[in-house]
């Protein structure tokens, strides 16, 4: 049966409401001020609650220029459901308020042949908040233009594993009608994520993160995927889109053509003063053609 997938977070995460959404994407999308450039081919953006994350998410978005692009991968980190495979989803679709954004049905078949990628239960596909935050933003920005999406679970992968997936999905970077939507949050820091690393150097708590933070999207910047691990295995930051980040670093570093990543926006949900304190920092990144 072909059935699309539930904007199972509308209403919550962020207002069902399509006029008030439009309003709000529109508001962030203005404030950011970004020029659209054909250039950027991907983006590295947050999921948590529009109330949250929404305005640094627009500083990844605002960037793209939709006119030539007909195809959005997304990779997103699975929260719920443990699986040491990327998946990809069954539905004929993805719902948002602001309209359907329709699954590239041969992609996602041309993936499946591959034998390396799971399909997940619905129960899964909707479950997950890690790709559906960024889908109001991409239908928002490609309105009026026919874009597919090509939906990727990212699991908990071996180092092994992150580095088969970039090398299978690098050819796809080198089509310039296809980009690609990454999402993660940065670090989660407080008792309540059993994360409350803190270097005194640096004052404030708040300021220990923003420096932890700060030196993995220097190291995202490099495009390195081991430099990316080596940082990761050192400070255990708590970046929940590492493994997305980590496949779209090795697709970076196994394609043709010379992709850059900039760091355009970054924000703490709080500043964490006492060790009472909690918070969740987001980022937003721009991919894009390097000369």
């Amino acid at each position: 049966m072909d059935r699309a997938r539930s904007a199972t977070h509308a209403g919550t995460w962020y207002t069902n409401n399509p006029n008030k959404l439009g309003e709000e994407l529109d508001g962030w999308l203005r404030e950011a001020g970004l020029t659209k450039s054909p250039d950027v081919r991907g983006v590295i953006a947050p999921h948590a609650g529009y109330s949250y994350s929404g305005r640094s998410a627009a500083y990844a978005f605002g960037n793209i220029d939709p006119t030539n692009i007909s195809r959005v991968f997304l990779l997103g980190p699975s929260h719920h459901h443990y699986t040491p495979k990327c998946a990809l989803s069954k539905a004929i679709a993805y719902k948002t308020p602001l309209g359907d954004l329709p699954i590239d049905l041969e992609v996602n078949e041309e993936l499946k042949t591959t034998g390396k990628f799971e399909v997940m239960d619905w129960r899964v596909d909707e479950a997950e908040h890690s790709m559906e935050m960024h889908l109001p933003y991409l239908a928002k920005v490609f309105h009026g233009y026919p874009v597919k999406i090509v939906p990727i679970l990212v699991g908990a992968l071996s180092p092994e594993s992150e580095a088969m997936y970039g090398q299978l999905l690098a050819k796809y970077v080198d089509d310039p009608k296809n980009f690609f939507s990454v999402s993660s949050d940065f670090c989660h820091w407080g008792s309540r994520f059993r994360y409350t690393h803190f270097d005194k150097k640096y004052g404030a708590i708040y300021k220990s993160i923003e420096a932890l933070d700060r030196m993995g999207m220097d190291i995202i910047e490099t495009v390195d995927p081991n430099a990316f691990k080596e940082y990761l295995s050192a400070y255990d930051n708590t970046i929940c889109g590492r493994h997305p980040i980590s496949v779209f670093l090795y697709m970076l570093k196994n394609c043709e053509a010379k992709i850059k990543i900039n760091f355009l926006w970054y924000e703490q949900s709080s500043k964490c003063e006492t060790m009472r304190d909690s918070s969740v920092s987001y980022a937003s990144a721009a991919a894009t053609v390097d000369g």
